[in-house]
């Protein structure tokens, strides 16, 4: 936490604990616990620069008027002001810190008292079945790192994976005879994952053109396999993943800047516009909150929408 006029004030005492309760109790993952960290160090550098004290009862709805003003006159780096959205988060880090207290017995203000901005709804990308097969089909099948990049993208369309997800595998949690393997993903969720047929296929005819034993399904196959490399060393990155996945967008002229996120929307909505049930897809996709998989449903709501303009009244009744 940042130092302030008032060297460990009651407030900034109490943000540490609630960071470390995330971490140990509610088992964050350490991004959420990083941007909390942020977004509640903000709150903290505004009151020492306003002079307003900082013990815990000192947090009251006027307090938090002005600071929402603060924000929402804010620069961001790119000139302009804070979205509505990241002036949400801030919000939500507040309300989440005030529960806590009032959990562990604290008398503070009510954090029902801080309305969330309506934000604006969030746009989904994801890529139609023909823009999915052109770049399931981009890589070159020539060379061991062609078949690892289309097996890669077999498994992410497949399965919904996060990239950080795929990223931590190892081949010998993966079992190809039952097409499935455990995950713990985001917040220490676990779940299964499934994988299609064909994932499955291309995960196998990677693995056997290798022709080294390290341990992490995906792995970098430039310079030297130098069997004294520790394993770790070897285990492709997200952000290889990610500029693996730019380079064949940009070889096939792709309209969509398709992401590893990208791949995993375009899993979510294949499923619910195939009929799959939201909950089924919220498993797994591993959503802790319905409400994150909703956002699909707006998606999907606009297919139904473009089918039911295109063929209702047309039938000759």
């Amino acid at each position: 936490m940042p130092a302030s006029s008032q060297q460990n004030s009651e407030l900034e005492r109490k943000v540490n604990e609630f960071l470390e309760y995330l971490e140990v109790e509610r088992g964050s993952s350490p991004l959420t616990i990083r941007n909390y960290k942020h977004y509640l160090s903000r709150f903290i550098i505004w009151l020492a620069k306003e002079g307003i004290r900082q013990n815990l009862g000192d947090v009251n709805p006027e307090v938090v008027r002005q600071y929402r003003v603060f924000l929402s006159r804010l620069s961001d780096r790119k000139g302009g002001t804070l979205s509505r959205r990241t002036q949400g988060y801030h919000a939500i880090a507040l309300r989440s810190f005030l529960r806590w207290l009032i959990k562990n017995d604290y008398k503070v203000m009510s954090p029902d008292k801080i309305d969330l901005p309506k934000a604006v709804e969030r746009q989904i990308k994801f890529m139609t079945g023909e823009q999915t097969d052109r770049l399931l089909n981009a890589p070159s099948l020539s060379t061991i790192q062609g078949k690892r990049d289309k097996a890669i993208l077999e498994v992410l369309f497949s399965t919904g994976l996060r990239v950080s997800e795929l990223v931590k595998l190892d081949r010998d949690k993966v079992d190809l005879e039952r097409r499935e393997f455990g995950i713990v993903g985001k917040g220490g969720k676990a779940r299964v994952v499934f994988l299609s047929s064909r994932a499955a296929e291309w995960i196998k005819k990677y693995l056997d053109a290798r022709e080294e034993n390290y341990s992490p399904l995906f792995i970098r196959h430039k310079g030297k396999m130098d069997p004294g490399v520790p394993d770790e060393k070897m285990r492709l990155t997200v952000r290889s993943v990610q500029r693996m996945i730019k380079k064949y967008v940009r070889k096939i002229k792709l309209p969509v800047d398709a992401t590893p996120h990208v791949l995993r929307h375009s899993f979510a909505t294949d499923l619910l516009m195939a009929g799959a049930d939201i909950r089924s897809v919220q498993e797994m996709l591993g959503h802790k909150n319905i409400a994150t998989t909703q956002i699909y449903t707006h998606v999907t709501h606009k297919h139904l929408r473009d089918i039911h303009s295109e063929f209702h009244g047309k039938g000759g009744n």
